[in-house]
């Protein structure tokens, strides 16, 4: 006990104890802001396809739900299962995935999102579709 009074009653050795511990807060305020940035980046992150969907929208023309209406009258007792809105081939489309209660196939109805007309419609199997979301999964 005299030794740890003897060193804080030393002014040299309270220098150092001071010295340390603005160090160490120091190194705590830096680890803390690294944090910050680092969790706020993979927040920004994960909010880029939505910007990017949001973008795309005020571009767009035709509203989705017209566009919608569109394609669904290319399917015959269709449900929308996907909506999305996208740039394919320098054109704006809204791409929507249709499926019907009589088979597990789906159809894929582009529209397009500037002047509201047919671009394509393309049938695919289950296994096409999830090989096609794979690949557009990659990409982001």
């Amino acid at each position: 006990m005299r030794l740890v009074q003897a060193l804080a009653d030393d002014p040299e050795m309270t220098g150092l104890v001071k010295a340390k511990q603005d160090t160490m807060k120091t190194k705590t305020i830096l680890c803390a802001t690294l944090a910050a940035g680092l969790l706020a980046g993979c927040a920004s992150e994960k909010s880029e396809p939505q910007n990017k969907q949001a973008r795309l929208e005020a571009r767009a023309k035709i509203a989705k739900a017209d566009a919608q209406q569109t394609a669904l009258q290319q399917v015959p007792n269709g449900t929308v299962k996907e909506a999305e809105i996208e740039k394919e081939h320098g054109k704006l489309i809204w791409s929507f995935d249709i499926t019907t209660p009589d088979s597990k196939d789906i159809t894929e109805v582009n529209v397009d999102a500037v002047n509201g007309k047919l671009v394509s419609t393309d049938k695919e199997t289950p296994e096409k579709e999830s090989k096609e979301k794979d690949k557009d999964g990659d990409k982001d």
